[in-house]
């Protein structure tokens, strides 16, 4: 019992100091931070379509897995809080491209969300146990957990 009040307790403080940083953050900041985060994620989907989907590049397991992960670390990082308010118009490395319903229609986007984490998860899961195959089914799904979002909350370039 007093482990887990001892772990609750660091996860509230953790919560808090999360929160406290976000709220000190510069809108430009975060739509930098969140720009990044995605950049980096579309690159990893990237090594895994090359390897695992469209076969450009060689099968390697280890690769395959260690993209899957840094999709999983990102998707699991709280990036809902780089969301501030303000940050539905402005630039980070370019200017953002969020449709406002973003920050209005919170029900929808908590389910994209949570889907969104359970597919990266997911992706992670079949990537570690290296069959490419399952690989590639479960990349699919993480392609059309992105898509919702995309297709309702993104300005298109």
């Amino acid at each position: 019992m007093k482990k887990l009040l001892t772990h609750a307790a660091a996860g509230l403080l953790a919560l808090s100091l999360a929160g406290l940083a976000s709220a000190q953050m510069k809108p430009e900041d975060a739509i930098k931070f969140r720009q990044s985060g995605y950049t980096f994620m579309a690159w990893n989907m990237g090594k895994i379509k090359a390897q695992a989907v469209d076969g450009t590049t060689p099968f390697n397991k280890d690769q395959v897995a260690a993209a899957a992960n840094a999709i999983a670390a990102v998707a699991n990082s709280g990036m809902g809080s780089l969301y501030l308010p303000g940050t539905d118009k402005g630039k980070g490395w370019k200017d953002t491209r969020v449709k406002p319903e973003l920050f209005t229609d919170k029900e929808e986007v908590g389910k994209i969300a949570k889907n969104f984490v359970e597919q990266a998860n997911k992706l992670q899961q079949v990537a570690l146990a290296g069959d490419q195959a399952a690989i590639k089914t479960q990349f699919g799904e993480m392609g059309k957990a992105c898509k919702a979002c995309h297709d309702k909350f993104r300005i298109e370039e």
